[in-house]
């Protein structure tokens, strides 16, 4: 007797027609690889696309690379690279911190609080960052000078608005205000991709909220805001080429300076190009350690 439920199979049932199982058995099927006649067509356009390319950079003497050669590692063009990462760490370092204030404001419980920081990100998306930057490099017209006192009172420190917000401080301020309303949604939505039930469920332990914040929330939302938070970051380091109309000696504005001495426009341009695919490079590296390093736990 069977030790199983199943009934027995009819080895006879599926036989074709004439078929009594006597015959020779069958023979095993061929397996056809799928034909893509098209794909290697799209991939010989392109690999001839990139060896013309390859070809006309090595080739043609527009390129001027004895030029490139010659200013890519010069002392002006140094300084200016570092002016441009100084420009870009100050900025992401206050407009992340300014942002992670206005997203737990937007996600307050106070309609006041979420009122202003809806306000602030709704501005500062709107207004162009030249017009911003143009703004702060230009408040001495509107302030002769800024006080710290009391509100609608007398003032007890009083500084000269030309000196305390020259053209490298409203650079920065500038840039991470801006930076912080783009922060300030792509950390909301990060927090917001958490599920609410763990929240409940630390809550219901006695865990305080801010070691839920911090031990719970933010480990788990960092894996949704740091590849948008890393974008906004290159995408600032870029734009730090907008401040040369302030005539900061930043990267762009210094190649500007260069050729326009020279008049060897391409091979400086190249300069900068290269400066700019070089760091960003790097800060695509560190993101992709960093995101490993939150991701642990949720990949295998």
């Amino acid at each position: 007797m069977a030790l199983t439920s199943d009934p027995p199979v009819d080895k006879t049932a599926h036989r074709p027609p004439g078929d009594d199982g006597t015959g020779p058995a069958p023979t095993a099927l061929t397996i056809v690889p799928v034909r893509r006649p098209w794909r290697w067509v799209a991939v010989a356009a392109t690999a001839v696309v990139l060896v013309q390319f390859g070809h006309g950079l090595v080739t043609n003497p527009g390129w001027e690379w004895d030029v490139f050669a010659r200013y890519f590692a010069t002392e002006a063009i140094l300084r200016a690279v570092w002016v441009t990462l100084q420009l870009t760490l100050y900025g992401t370092v206050i407009g992340f911190a300014l942002g992670v204030v206005l997203a737990f404001m937007r996600l307050s419980a106070s309609p006041f609080l979420r009122a202003v920081s809806f306000g602030y990100v709704w501005a500062f998306r709107s207004i162009p960052l030249i017009v911003q930057l143009l703004f702060w490099f230009n408040l001495a017209y509107l302030y002769d000078e800024l006080s710290i006192g009391i509100p609608f009172g007398p003032g007890f420190v009083s500084f000269d608005t030309v000196g305390l917000v020259g053209a490298m401080s409203a650079a920065v301020l500038g840039l991470a205000l801006h930076q912080a309303a783009y922060a300030a949604e792509i950390v909301r939505g990060g927090v917001l991709a958490v599920d609410g039930g763990q929240l409940e469920a630390a809550a219901s332990l006695g865990i305080p909220r801010l070691r839920r914040l911090r031990r719970i929330v933010l480990p788990q939302a960092m894996r949704s805001i740091l590849p948008n938070a890393a974008n906004e970051i290159v995408s600032l380091f870029k734009g730090t080429s907008i401040v040369s109309v302030m005539a900061i000696g930043e990267l762009f504005y210094q190649v500007q300076v260069v050729y326009g001495r020279t008049g060897q426009v391409v091979p400086l341009l190249m300069v900068a190009t290269v400066w700019y695919v070089l760091l960003t490079t790097v800060l695509s590296v560190v993101q992709h350690y960093v995101e490993r390093h939150y991701a642990k736990g949720s990949t295998r």
